[in-house]
């Protein structure tokens, strides 16, 4: 097995940030800390995906930044953040975690894994890296990929590549590998698989349809898609119900809860959160019933106040009737749950997808069928029963797919806003006293960058445009 330089002590740390807890005779192995450690490649796996799960749940940033955006959720006090003024703090941790704890760690997984003959972790470690190296692109734009992780080397200024030319096709052939490396080859430990219990086909359905979202991505930059698309529906390999989505179910309790409970249920800050006026409107007019799931009602469930959601952006909130917690709706208390899970790709966002591939004529099958399957998906998950939407067509059916799956990406901060900034739907305004010329178009880059990578950053900023909120990316509506 390849001798790696992780001191056992890394081992251990990252394994208790996890679910689980290692039984082996760690203190007799760890005799020289001097020396190189052999580490089994099963053990990165729960560490990788919990990083991936608590950063997409993170509520300083999925949250203030992604769904307050997306106008999902509002913030009765403290809500600079929807004027558009992100937590740097936060931003500077999405990009350390996603680069450290999930790629740099899958990396050394696929590498044991390779090793090892155990081609189905090298397909996961694969999946997580190419899911981390979306997340970061679609956040960011230009971003270091072919010279990431080789700190190791000696090689700790990466280039940043761009994110059209090189970063997304990168990551569709990652998939692709990934889709012939989980072959069911090597096992993969139940215990460390926080998501699929060690069931290497469910990988493999993630991988593909993980593909099916970057390629509809690429294909609104203006990448011929249809093809490959085409291609994962024949081949009949995605994801075909809830039971096989992409989620991390937290625990009990903290700190291995979700990050909502921990965060607002176990801090006292429930009442510092409320839905968005947008949301609240949009699901009252189609009488939807995943409102009350969503939502509670003003003034606590049962008040019979119905639902009101705020605003986005009142820079004087606190002299604002939307800054008293008692006149608008909070978070739903399944949201709040300790074991509500981290979304990494739902059945629901697929379905949308495909509705949308469909209308646009890059696959075959109904746009109408999908989107109704769509629809389905979200409301069972919610523990509702389905909402019937008579569906348009055309245009107007393309409008009615991206609000739908807007919808659905209720508290999945991250995704809400990335679709909302690929389909321009729906019609968000501007917050109130926006600091913004519009509804940002990205993140800024993490201010350590400038520091530590200064001359590769000023590249990056020359070739993508500025670094600030409202630079577009290259998909961009």
């Amino acid at each position: 097995m390849k001798k790696i330089k992780y001191l056992l002590a890394l081992v251990i740390l990252g394994q208790a940030l996890t679910f689980t807890s290692c039984d082996g005779d760690f203190e007799e192995t760890n005799t020289d800390p001097n020396n190189p450690v052999s580490v089994p490649s099963e053990l990165l796996l729960a560490g990788i995906t919990r990083s991936a799960g608590d950063r997409v749940q993170d509520i300083f940033l999925a949250g203030e930044a992604g769904s307050c955006w997306a106008q999902h959720l509002g913030k009765p006090v403290y809500n600079t953040n929807e004027l558009y003024v992100p937590r740097t703090a936060s931003i500077e941790t999405l990009w350390t975690v996603l680069y450290s704890s999930v790629i740099k760690d899958a990396v050394v997984m696929q590498e044991l894994a390779e090793e090892e003959g155990n081609s189905n972790l090298q397909g996961v470690a694969l999946v997580m890296q190419a899911y981390a190296y979306q997340l970061l692109t679609d956040t960011f734009g230009d971003i270091p990929m072919s010279e990431a992780s080789q700190g190791d080397s000696g090689l700790i200024t990466p280039k940043y590549d761009d994110s059209e030319t090189e970063v997304y096709p990168a990551i569709i052939s990652m998939l692709t590998e990934a889709n012939t490396l989980l072959n069911g080859n090597g096992s993969i430990d139940a215990s460390q698989d926080l998501i699929y219990g060690g069931d290497y086909s469910k990988w493999k359905k993630f991988a593909n349809s993980l593909k099916f979202r970057v390629l509809m991505r690429a294909s609104s930059g203006g990448y011929d898609a249809a093809g490959e698309l085409q291609a994962l529906v024949n081949a009949g390999n995605m994801f075909t119900s809830n039971d096989d989505e992409a989620k991390l179910v937290y625990l009990s309790a903290s700190p291995n809860a979700n990050p909502y409970f921990e965060g607002l249920v176990d801090g006292g800050r429930v009442n510092e959160w409320c839905l968005g006026e947008e949301l609240v409107n949009y699901m009252t007019a189609t009488s939807d019933p995943r409102l009350p799931v969503y939502a509670q009602e003003v003034g606590g469930n049962g008040s019979g106040n119905g639902y009101v959601g705020k605003p986005a952006g009142i820079q004087a909130i606190g002299d604002s009737f939307y800054g008293d917690s008692n006149n608008v709706s909070l978070i739903g208390e399944k949201y709040l749950e300790a074991e509500e899970p981290a979304y990494l790709l739902t059945f629901a966002q697929l379905n949308f997808l495909m509705a949308e591939a469909a209308e646009k004529g890059y696959i075959s099958g109904s746009a109408a069928d999908y989107f109704a399957a769509g629809i389905a998906a979200s409301c069972a998950s919610n523990g509702v029963g389905a909402l019937s939407i008579s569906y348009s067509g055309g245009a107007a059916g393309l409008q009615q797919i991206a609000e739908q799956s807007w919808v659905s990406l209720y508290l999945q901060g991250f995704e809400a806003w990335t679709e909302y900034r690929r389909t321009g739907f729906p019609d968000l305004p501007l917050a109130i006293d926006a600091q913004e010329s519009s509804i940002p178009s990205r993140l800024t880059y993490p201010i350590s960058q400038q520091s530590v990578n200064g001359v590769n950053y000023s590249e990056a900023v020359s070739s993508q445009g500025a670094d600030v909120l409202t630079t577009p990316l290259w998909w961009t509506n």
